[in-house]
């Protein structure tokens, strides 16, 4: 007879643990009893057991040895001491003399400083830390490796009674990762501004094709056609759900993506080879995204999350699965985290439990990003691995303002965030009491404040900021969304929808003003040193006439007996700005002779933003029915500093005095001209500069939605008496900034900026 082998003391451990698991009582019941089983097998004085709460807080929950009235009032932070080390670290740690280690932190309620060596190690589930499980002697002690492994098993048995068995309730339990559990900050790229506290929902729509191979290509291509037209049914729906014109613009343009017919011909045949239907799919993402990728073009980079979205899409129909998304029930307030994300999945969602997005790809001119910020989610984008840093769950603060994201806030840093979070909304609901009422001055000065708006969705918050009209309406965005150069009859019904949302509020329609970092998908453009300041915005018009042309055609025809506003961008001599005047003479003519109701009136301004324009002021003001101030690109050229680079775009203030001073002539001739004259650009929606361009003279300024409320604020409390005579005495002043005086004006005058 065979004698067994005897049974080791890690697995003879293990097995008592097991066995107190499977056993009565509640989870606390059993965890006690876990920890004293731990300190008499291993014949240690001390076995307690340290939870993570919220706040990357680490709450003693049981011990066998520590006094017994510390249990669940001992508390150390991520980092402090031997144990918040431990769960800092993720590893195990060895102390002969914990009192002289240079982690030891002292607490009298436990009474372990009679107690010098100790071995802990970190709780762990799924690669995640739980908590920390630590014994204690009180003489030095050389821990074994063995001893070490025995207490890192007995630690996933925890782990699972941890997590299952309600020990913590989940809203409080935390679960950080190794070495990223001390405060963790993510940076990354603002897509849209705002701030949004929730927890972490993990956006993983991918499917992974199983079968590679198929015998009957003819079935493969049914299977391919059912789930497209299944496919293309769905994103119908999606658009008609919609109200009218809201994400119509985007959603169209995504749905014209879908039924490219040279995408489907490639997955045909890939088909064709022997694939499966969904390998064939596979096949064309995986060489197309390699296409893309080695395009430098930001704009087609860019669409390569469309093409994801439509790839998993199609998957998920030829599995018989509806969108991940769809139908999905949302924690209340909800962090989307993604690598990234295509506009209609960002649609798919609840939008009214949406706090926040989080990407590690996307740009500011992606369409998930355009989506996010007329719904005004705040999205940080570019967070370097914030998919693997973040697990499902998670406390997470997007400050989109400042392009951060904070995982696993620890108290202070929640608190802080939670009360900033808590005054915007009550700033916002301020501001929307001010809807209904004008911008007007306490000395009775009405100034117009106009919203800026790329798509359809902008128009929405016309109505909640009782803004005046929309001072700029970029077109080039209804040229960027589409895959061919839109038609006139394209171009006309987008015009129209602008116009009918918009009522009876005016608005300015900017023509197509692309180049730089706006590039179209269908353009090869050719590689500039600097495109700033290259063939872009109205040069590329001027020198294709007949793209402007048929775009003046389009806004004739969509105004119909409307006031129609068409604004000219990037003029640099009043040569150019005669001849767009004679191209849309031409366009009136042409449409009067075709029987085209004409728009009720029809003016041309231009934005001025090239300093060359303003040295030929005079002429140009005998010229035009407007003028739009772009303090963005008028900045950038007056000082030559590129904004998007980082190392000079702060390097001088819109406040500075040159900058006032340029602004403060272009007004002065405007008003003498009897021109109106509006300012467009960052300076608008910001209060303080704002209050700087009241007083400079302007009247009519152009922003954000969200920036409407705040500088709607700062009119109502302001008397211009005064003010202007102020501003005008910093326009000499050899400071660099007058940024501090105007904050100062503003403070002594009770003017919130």
């Amino acid at each position: 007879m065979t004698e067994e082998a005897p049974v080791s003391a890690p697995r003879r451990l293990l097995a008592r643990v097991r066995d107190i698991m499977a056993g009565s009582g509640n989870a606390e019941e059993r965890l006690n009893k876990i920890v004293q089983r731990i300190a008499h097998d291993m014949v240690a004085e001390v076995c307690s057991c340290y939870i993570m709460r919220a706040g990357e807080v680490l709450e003693l929950f049981a011990t066998q040895g520590l006094r017994q009235d510390a249990v669940h009032q001992t508390r150390l932070r991520v980092g402090e001491g031997l144990i918040g080390v431990i769960a800092a670290q993720g590893e195990p740690l060895v102390a002969a003399d914990a009192q002289n280690h240079p982690g030891f932190v002292y607490r009298p309620e436990t009474g372990e400083e009679i107690y010098h060596s100790m071995l802990g190690v970190p709780i762990r589930r799924d690669a995640r830390v739980m908590g920390v499980l630590a014994v204690q002697n009180r003489e030095a002690r050389a821990f074994s490796d063995e001893e070490m492994e025995t207490l890192e098993t007995v630690a996933m048995v925890v782990a699972e009674l941890i997590a299952g068995n309600r020990l913590v309730d989940p809203d409080e339990l935390v679960q950080v990762e190794g070495n990223a559990l001390l405060p963790l900050r993510l940076e990354g790229a603002r897509l849209t501004g705002g701030l949004g506290i929730g927890r972490a929902v993990l956006h993983r729509p991918r499917v992974h094709v199983q079968k590679l191979v198929a015998d009957d290509p003819d079935r493969e291509r049914r299977r391919l056609r059912a789930a497209m037209g299944t496919m293309h049914r769905a994103i119908d729906a999606m658009l008609a759900q919609a109200s009218e014109g809201e994400h119509s613009d985007i959603l169209e343009a995504y749905a014209m993506f879908a039924r490219d017919t040279g995408w489907v011909a490639r997955i045909e045949e890939a088909i064709d080879t022997g694939l499966t239907a969904e390998a064939a799919v596979q096949r064309v993402h995986d060489d197309t995204r390699a296409r893309m990728l080695s395009v430098n073009d930001p704009y087609i980079r860019e669409r390569l999350h469309d093409l994801e979205d439509l790839t998993n899409r199609l998957l998920q129909h030829l599995a018989g699965r509806e969108g991940t998304a769809a139908g999905t029930e949302l924690p209340p307030d909800t962090v989307l985290v993604a690598r990234s994300m295509g506009p209609a999945e960002l649609l798919d969602y609840d939008q009214t439990s949406l706090r926040g997005v989080v990407l590690e790809e996307g740009g500011p001119n992606s369409h998930v990003a355009i989506v996010a910020r007329a719904l005004d989610i705040p999205v940080v984008g570019r967070a370097r691995d914030a998919v693997a840093r973040v697990e499902s769950g998670d406390r997470l603060i997007v400050d989109g303002d400042n392009a951060q994201v904070f995982i696993r806030p620890g108290e202070d840093v929640l608190a802080e965030f939670t009360a900033a979070a808590e005054s915007r909304a009550e700033q916002r609901a301020a501001y929307a009491a001010l809807s209904h009422l004008p911008a007007v001055t306490l000395d009775g000065v009405r100034v117009n404040l106009m919203l800026n708006a790329g798509v359809l969705l902008d128009l929405g918050q016309l109505a909640p900021t009782g803004a005046d009209g929309i001072g700029l309406y970029r077109t080039e965005l209804g040229f960027m969304v589409r895959s061919s150069l839109p038609t006139v009859e394209e171009q006309a019904a987008l015009y129209a929808k602008v116009l009918e949302q918009s009522g009876e509020r005016p608005v300015v329609f900017r023509t197509l003003d692309i180049g730089g970092d706006k590039v179209l998908p269908y353009w090869d453009p050719t590689a500039e040193d600097n495109p700033a300041m290259g063939w872009r915005s109205m040069r590329i018009t001027l020198d294709r006439p007949l793209i402007l042309r048929h775009q003046f055609r389009a806004l004739i025809r969509a105004a119909a007996g409307r006031a129609l506003n068409i604004m000219l961008p990037m003029i640099a001599e009043v040569a150019e700005f005669d001849f767009a005047r004679d191209l849309l003479d031409k366009e009136l003519a042409r449409e009067r002779t075709r029987g085209t109701p004409p728009p009720r009136a029809a003016r041309l301004g231009t934005m001025l933003e090239v300093p060359a324009l303003t040295f030929h002021l005079e002429a140009l003001l005998r010229r035009v029915d407007f003028v739009s101030v772009g303090s963005n690109d008028l900045f950038q050229f007056l000082y030559a500093a590129d904004r998007a680079n980082p190392r000079v775009a702060e390097r001088y203030d819109p406040l500075g005095p040159t900058m006032l001073r340029f602004l403060h002539h272009v007004v002065t001739a405007c008003r003498a001209a009897g021109v109106p004259v509006t300012l467009c650009g960052e300076m608008a929606g910001r209060p303080l500069d704002a209050l700087a361009l009241l007083g400079l003279g302007y009247r009519s300024l152009s922003m954000p939605g969200p920036a409407v409320g705040p500088v709607k604020a700062m009119v109502r409390h302001l008397d211009l008496t005064g003010l202007e005579d102020f501003v005008r005495t910093q326009l000499d002043s050899p400071a660099r900034s007058v940024r501090p005086a105007l904050k100062g004006y503003a403070r002594d005058h009770g003017v919130p900026v």
